[in-house]
């Protein structure tokens, strides 16, 4: 019996010993759990404003770095674009280039004129005819050179034009007519030439009697005669006064581009 009483004894001992181990013997202070923080905003925390702070401040003075970036990019890329399309264009060059063989092959239409009648036309057709081309003859309304007119200054005082009228009478000229001139004013005309010598000669005659008479292209509208010929690729251009008939008439002959479908 004592014995058992002991052992009791030693269990009672060894159980508050471990619960004098386990927390009993703690004070009530030290028992309470400590409070929980309550939540707080980033923002109040003097630490996070600080920092916010020094960071906007950095954020504004690299903001023109960023943009100067953003602008350096911006040029790069400007230049990368202009390399291509300067390479582009060089392509493009270079294709153009190896097609102007090609180009050479097309046929080119010329027109030949413009002639005032259909015999000067005719004649221009069987010489371009006779040097192996197909000449192809069309009416058009157009300004045409009509000759060399032969002219003298007709004074403002009466009396002195009709001296000059009387002194080109007896020197071989009655047919000296007053009619407007090429600019204000009027004139005395000698004539209207189609051939050159006959044009001459009354020059000469004007200028023996003490009179320097002026010269002038004259045009008239009305029907004018074309020729269109197709040249070949080994062609050259014709020149007008291959055309020249062989009466001496003076002929104003262009030659220029084939009118399209729709017209002169």
């Amino acid at each position: 019996m004592l014995l058992k009483t002991l052992v009791v004894c030693l269990v009672l001992a060894n159980v508050c010993y471990f619960l004098w181990e386990r927390g009993i013997s703690k004070s009530p202070e030290s028992v309470v759990a400590a409070p929980t923080p309550g939540l707080k905003l980033a923002s109040e925390s003097p630490e996070t404003s600080r920092s916010e702070a020094g960071g906007n401040a950095s954020g504004t003075t690299g903001t023109p770095a960023a943009g100067s970036g953003g602008s350096a990019g911006s040029a790069g890329n400007a230049g990368g674009a202009a390399s291509a399309q300067t390479a582009i264009g060089a392509d493009d060059g270079a294709r153009v280039g190896g097609n102007s063989g090609l180009l050479t092959n097309v046929k080119r239409c010329i027109s030949v004129g413009p002639f005032r009648d259909v015999s000067e036309a005719a004649h221009a057709a069987s010489t371009l005819r006779d040097g192996g081309y197909d000449p192809r003859q069309r009416v058009a309304d157009g300004e045409v050179w009509a000759g060399v007119w032969v002219y003298l200054p007709l004074p403002a005082a009466r009396p002195a034009a009709e001296q000059m009228f009387a002194k080109l009478k007896a020197g071989g000229i009655d047919d000296a007519l007053e009619m407007p001139g090429p600019n204000e004013g009027s004139v005395i005309s000698l004539g209207l030439y189609s051939e050159p010598k006959r044009a001459q000669a009354r020059v000469a005659q004007a200028q023996a009697l003490g009179f320097n008479p002026g010269i002038a292209d004259r045009k008239r509208n009305g029907n004018v005669y074309w020729i269109d010929i197709d040249l070949k690729p080994t062609d050259s251009l014709l020149n007008p006064s291959d055309l020249q008939g062989e009466s001496g008439r003076i002929v104003r002959l262009e030659v220029k581009g084939c009118p399209s479908a729709g017209g002169e």
